[in-house]
């Protein structure tokens, strides 16, 4: 198997959110390269870990790389979104952490073959490989209709009926083949001085191909319930950390009246929890220097069964440094 370069992004943050388990298992949700699963399993001699990834190239990778630590591993093929609560109605209480980083590797997204980058000959963005759903079919077959929804619900992008109307009319002369040439089209049409100009509707594309955003959902309602664990998620862009935002929110509610209602009647105390981090803990400088693509990580956490008023909020050289709420 060629050599992986695989940096794990707020290695240090994850740890010391994970700090206060012993013992049980961590659920590791998107276990890539197994750069999370290894540091947490070497840090931690009595915890078990199971991990899930839909890339076979990933998993492969990362069982060989865990293969030392025997039994205390093991992996699932597939998505978090589908397999998570399978795994969670199996193993129950025994689950005490999960961990969820929703983002793209860098070796996918420099990987000629995968077709995430914007030079790459091939317009593909699959995790999973045996996927029927591929950029190319987006690009070259879905309706106006639907690009403008994918290009403004998962880019965010304020000309999505322009970018929408042009791709529809080149590829009526000529069918898109590649990322590069999709790429280059955008760029010829649309002006961004911060950046790409296809960055935001390749980062639709792809959340689009993956249900990027389903799965974080399916995620999020299976996590709800669980019991004295931790729970810990890395995000990527807005969309993602507005979910997980909002989810730890309201499991973090005392009462669950109605916003608007006068009083409380509920009588209170139904949170599930504390949240962990009053703001998300972000990379350090020097994690961002020795690793640019991390820069837009953030990480939140919650303990399900804690029960304290207040958050106790982490911190890291990160957190005084760059993000928000």
């Amino acid at each position: 198997m060629p050599h992986i370069p695989h940096i794990p992004v707020l290695l240090d943050q994850v740890l010391e959110v994970f700090a206060p388990l012993e013992e049980g298992v961590i659920v590791d949700c998107t276990l890539g390269f197994g750069g999370h699963a290894q540091a947490l399993l070497e840090s931690k001699p009595n915890i078990k870990l199971i991990g899930i990834d839909k890339d076979p190239q990933a998993r492969e990778f990362a069982i060989k790389r865990l293969a030392h630590f025997k039994d205390r591993f093991s992996c699932y093929a597939g998505s978090f979104g589908e397999k998570f609560g399978a795994i969670l109605a199996t193993h129950g209480d025994t689950i005490k952490g999960v961990l969820a980083d929703i983002g793209v590797s860098s070796f996918q997204l420099d990987s000629p073959k995968r077709g995430f980058g914007f030079y790459c000959d091939t317009l593909d963005m699959r995790l999973d490989p045996d996927s029927s759903l591929d950029a190319k079919m987006i690009v070259n077959r879905y309706s106006a209709y639907e690009l403008q929804r994918v290009f403004r619900e998962y880019g965010e992008i304020r000309e999505y009926q322009k970018m929408a109307a042009l791709i529809v009319d080149r590829r009526q002369k000529q069918p898109f083949e590649s990322a590069k040439d999709l790429s280059e089209f955008l760029k010829g049409h649309f002006k961004s001085y911060k950046i790409h100009p296809a960055t935001l509707a390749f980062q639709a594309i792809r959340i689009e191909v993956n249900d990027e955003l389903g799965e974080l959902k399916s995620l999020l309602k299976s996590a709800q319930d669980m019991q004295n664990a931790i729970f810990a998620l890395i995000s990527f862009h807005s969309l993602e950390d507005r979910l997980v935002k909002n989810a730890l929110k309201e499991w973090s509610r005392d009462c669950i009246c109605d916003m608007t209602a006068y009083q409380c009647t509920c009588g209170g105390g139904h949170a599930k929890g504390r949240i962990l981090t009053k703001k998300p803990l972000v990379p350090s400088q020097t994690e961002i220097t020795h690793n640019p693509r991390s820069r837009s990580a953030k990480l939140r956490a919650f303990a399900f069964g804690a029960k304290s008023k207040g958050n106790a909020s982490f911190q890291s050289e990160g957190n005084n440094k760059r993000g928000g709420a």
